[in-house]
Formats: structure tokens, C-alpha cells, sequence
């Protein structure tokens, strides 16, 4: 079955810096694209980045681009966030999601994980 399970989330100071992993399990990894998401409580879910199943191509919100990078490694079954410059704004739960295809910008999910939380305060 297929597994998707988020880490390296925790309490970071404003400015500082994360990166985030997804371990996933139960199918072909890198044949399909995959996404970062976010959402605080009470509001809906926000599309971060996406990344092509081979890693050379990616997509970034406007409210992250500059300061993440989306990156996988395809021998390991994981994706990455690395998150820089972070800022309260930046605060919420963090989720990977499994694309249905290969296709970037074609975002249709079939699986996602139980997500990390990520809070910048000082």
C-alpha cells in the first residue's frame, strides 16, 4: 500500500531554516510528480511546489518562491522541502502528495501523508 510519511518539521526562530522529507513506499516513485502542501487550522489547503517525477522540472507559489526548494531522490523514495528564510507567515502543517501522473502542472492527487507540523516564532 501506498505510504507517504513527513519529518523533520519543529518550532524554527524567523529567518532560520528547515528541511522537510517525505518517505514514500508502495509504488514506483519516481514515475510520478509530487507536491508540497500546507495548511493552517481553519483555512484550506495551499499548493506550495511540485516537482517532475525525474526532478528536472519544479513549480513554486509565489509566497515561497526564492526561499524553498523542492528536490527528491529518486534511489532513496524521497522528497524534499528545503525551507529558508522562514517567517510566521510560514507557520502551518506541512503535507506531500502524490501526483496521478507525471505532469506538473496537472495537480490531481491520489495519496498524501499525515503531514509535519512547521511553527516559526521567536
Amino acid at each position: 500500500q501506498v505510504q507517504l510519511v513527513e519529518s523533520g518539521g519543529g518550532l524554527v526562530q524567523p529567518g532560520g531554516s528547515l528541511r522537510l522529507s517525505c518517505a514514500a513506499s508502495g509504488f514506483s516513485f519516481s514515475i510520478y510528480a509530487m507536491s508540497w502542501a500546507r495548511q493552517v487550522p481553519g483555512k484550506g489547503l495551499e499548493w506550495v511546489s511540485s516537482i517532475t517525477g525525474g526532478g528536472g522540472g519544479t513549480s513554486y507559489a509565489d509566497s515561497v518562491k526564492g526561499r524553498f526548494a523542492i528536490s527528491r531522490d529518486n534511489s532513496k523514495n524521497t522528497l524534499y522541502l528545503q525551507m529558508n528564510n522562514l517567517n510566521p507567515g510560514d507557520t502551518a502543517i506541512y503535507y506531500c502528495r502524490k501526483h496521478v501522473s507525471d505532469r506538473l502542472l496537472e495537480r490531481i492527487y491520489d495519496y498524501g501523508g499525515q503531514g509535519t507540523q512547521v511553527t516559526v516564532s521567536s
